[in-house]
């Protein structure tokens, strides 16, 4: 669901997922010197947070087109899938993903493969979309509610119930411990992210994420549905101007190799 989609993605979900990075970065111990490992880097916000900080950083992501993206921004980024990084064992002394968990299948595995490249000691810190949701993350997928939308069995992608997990902090900070993490801390973030009507619509309307997948499902009186119902309660939100700030809620976990 985001292949070709990197411009799309920046300009929407990508200002979204920018709000946990500094946190992020902080739990994971980057500062000047420090080698860092960015998987699932998107068009590499969280990587060229951590160069402004004087780390050295290497960045992978699933798909051809974000790599491009984040190497226009001036981070080494390839293309790799988790759970198979193209690294020597004990490479890095920091390892981060900012939204990165979401989107594996395996995601014991592709731990397993984090602590791989991480030299003893190294630290991991990630951030994921947890059981806990902000008002603003319902906003969406009300308006599909509100506006008929209809979801197929099978239409959207599914993590394989034997790889599921818990996802409040304590089912995240288990799933570390399990992965052969140590002194493993998990907490919620809590922000308002700042957009507008046109553009939180933008990500949706480029069939990002799984909201995005719904709506391009849909017949085209659906969508327009969706969209009358999205301006409606999306007023709950309003600051002035078209602008929308929306209450979001995330985990960010750490632990060390």
């Amino acid at each position: 669901m985001w292949a070709g989609r990197a411009e799309a993605y920046a300009a929407s979900f990508g200002r979204l997922c920018a709000g946990p990075v500094e946190a992020l970065l902080d739990a994971a111990g980057v500062s000047a010197g420090v080698y860092v490992l960015d998987v699932g880097t998107g068009t590499g916000t969280a990587a060229v947070a951590a160069l402004g900080r004087g780390a050295r950083v290497c960045a992978v992501d699933a798909d051809a087109g974000m790599v491009t993206a984040a190497r226009a921004r001036g981070v080494a980024a390839e293309l790799a899938v988790l759970p198979e990084l193209p690294y020597p064992d004990a490479e890095f002394d920091v390892v981060v993903g900012n939204f990165a968990l979401n989107h594996v299948g395996r995601p014991r595995a592709a731990l397993a493969e984090l602590g791989r490249v991480l030299r003893p000691g190294g630290r991991a810190a990630l951030t994921l979309w947890g059981a806990c949701r902000g008002a603003g993350q319902e906003l969406l997928g009300r308006a599909c509610e509100a506006g008929g939308a209809v979801v197929r069995p099978g239409s959207l992608p599914r993590l394989d119930p034997a790889e599921d997990f818990t996802r409040t902090a304590e089912g995240v900070a288990g799933l570390l411990a399990e992965a052969g993490f140590a002194g493993v801390d998990c907490a919620e973030l809590a922000w308002d992210h700042r957009t507008t009507v046109e553009e939180w619509w933008g990500g949706v309307a480029a069939g990002l994420a799984t909201v995005g997948a719904v709506v391009a499902a849909q017949d085209a009186g659906t969508v327009a549905r969706i969209r009358r119902e999205y301006e409606r309660l999306g007023a709950e939100f309003s600051v002035g101007g078209g602008e929308l700030a929306l209450p979001h809620v995330a985990l960010l976990v750490s632990g060390v190799r």
